[in-house]
């Protein structure tokens, strides 16, 4: 096959990246604290940007040698979307567990081939080279694929797929990674416990299903391979800690709060039996059952974690780092849930100028923004609606000095501080930013689309104060056109607009 470039690519992996091997790397705690996942965390290798469909391709690449026989397919890109795969093959009985030491130098060797194929795919997408990062997981995809019709169905499969699926999960291609997902089920159903590395691709699978929002396979899938890990390294065992943490988030998505809670304080005890009660690692399992106990009602007890973290993060770090301010902030919202407002807001201020301080996080971060927003609301909840203004104002200036003046995220701002000169009965201000955010939503989404309904009825509203009551008359009427269109007639937003034109 000809090629401009003779570039060559042998698609290695290098062993620990992805397929974990059986040990516990420490949590990272960082910025995406919210995030709280297992190691095996997909959101990181998610956004990257697109690259330009008609750019060239000219590097020859070579697809993973599946087995032990080391057989190169080349792929080119004769045109956009097109792959073009030549090589020969040699194909083996299917097997569902290894014995021979040799079985286990195998799938180490296809382990750093693994790896180094996705780390070619990420460079792809960081590069802008999305479609060639595509072609190369397509190619690989239809090597495993003919191994699988062949009837070879074993954990190099699996692996293989595992990887590949990654890979599509990176370029955002979720609905292939669900029938990737259906292949691998298949596979690894019919695998022995004690195949090497299951335990792993398990523990991907059960984070690609979370993700896909499949919840009850990815309990499955986790909760066999705490199984495989129990019985291999015992049931104290650190090792455990990352499935237990996927399956505890899993477990509380759907609603099993008490097995949820269960299973992070086993995590809890696990870190704190081999690492001690003041290590960084108890940080994640920590935030995640204090989250956990505070949506379920508990905030008492969410209060006795948060405040663990808080110690934890001030012995490490001191008073002024960044996630002091994190913690702070997650230990107003007890605060809130407690009825104690006052000792919220000075939480949330604390907090917020230790991040500003810090520079931990930029100005228009979305957590920087949602704790003003809350302490903004606080504020107002308690009668201090004028320093409440002054942050949501705070917002709408970061967020237009950052993202620009016609900016869609510019909307909720001005809606809330509109509503917030409105309460103050400053109806004025109230419609210039009003209409400004009409302006932007109708720019975006169009004339019809009934998400502009509800700034046009609350400028509606306004005008209505301001005695301007033809004008708002109309606007009211065009609420009522647009969800009739979008709802129906008989519809609840329709019925709720009519009850609220009766009463004014």
């Amino acid at each position: 096959m000809k090629t401009k470039t003779k570039t060559r690519f042998m698609c290695r992996m290098k062993g620990s990246c992805l397929l974990l091997t059986s040990s516990f790397t420490g949590i990272r705690t960082s910025k995406e604290l919210r995030h709280m996942m297992s190691l095996c965390e997909l959101k990181s290798i998610t956004c990257f940007s697109v690259c330009n469909q008609k750019q060239k391709y000219n590097q020859k690449l070579y697809i993973i040698p599946v087995r032990t026989v080391c057989v190169r397919f080349c792929i080119s890109r004769s045109s956009v979307g097109s792959v073009e795969l030549s090589g020969t093959g040699t194909h083996s009985d299917a097997y569902s567990g290894f014995s021979a030491p040799n079985d286990y130098q195998r799938i180490d060797s296809l382990e750093k081939e693994l790896e180094e194929l996705f780390d070619e795919v990420k460079r792809m997408i960081s590069m802008g080279n999305k479609n060639d990062a595509i072609d190369l997981l397509t190619a690989n995809y239809e090597v495993v694929k003919e191994r699988l019709n062949a009837g070879t169905k074993g954990i190099e499969e699996a692996a293989t797929l595992d990887i590949i699926a990654l890979g599509y999960m990176a370029v955002g291609d979720l609905k292939f990674v669900g029938s990737l997902l259906n292949m691998m089920k298949e596979v690894v159903d019919n695998l022995k416990d004690d195949a090497p590395r299951l335990d792993s691709i398990l523990m991907h699978m059960g984070s690609m299903y979370a993700t896909l929002s499949k919840f009850e396979k990815s309990l499955d899938v986790y909760q066999r391979a705490v199984y495989i890990m129990e019985r291999t390294y015992g049931k104290d065992s650190t090792f455990l800690v990352t499935p237990c943490l996927g399956m505890a988030k899993v477990l509380g998505s759907i609603g099993k709060a008490t097995k949820a809670i269960e299973t992070y304080q086993r995590v809890i005890t696990l870190l704190e039996s081999s690492r001690g009660t003041k290590s960084k690692d108890l940080v994640v399992p920590l935030l995640s059952l204090a989250n956990l106990l505070l949506k379920e009602g508990r905030a008492n007890d969410a209060e006795t974690h948060f405040t663990r973290v808080l110690n934890i993060y001030t012995e490490l770090y001191g008073q002024n780092d960044g996630k002091i301010g994190m913690a702070m902030s997650s230990l107003a919202r007890v605060k809130c849930a407690q009825g104690k407002s006052d000792e919220a807001i000075q939480l949330f201020k604390r907090a917020i100028q230790v991040m500003k301080d810090s520079n931990y996080l930029s100005p228009d971060d979305n957590i920087m923004e949602k704790m003003r927003v809350d302490l903004a609301e606080l504020l107002h909840t308690v009668g201090r609606g004028q320093e409440g203004r002054e942050l949501l104002e705070e917002c709408l200036w970061i967020t237009e000095r950052y993202k620009g003046k016609e900016h869609p995220s510019l909307v909720t701002h001005m809606i809330n501080l509109a509503t917030s000169y409105s309460r103050s009965k400053n109806y004025a201000d109230a419609e210039h930013l009003l209409r400004r955010s009409l302006q932007i939503m109708i720019k975006q989404k169009g004339t019809d689309d009934q998400s502009i309904s509800f700034p046009m009825l609350h400028l509606a509203v306004t005008l209505y104060h301001l005695k301007k009551d033809e004008e708002a008359e109309k606007l009211a009427l065009e609420v009522l056109r647009i969800r009739e269109k979008a709802f129906g007639k008989n519809s609840l937003p329709v019925g709720k607009l009519s009850l609220a034109s009766l009463k004014t």
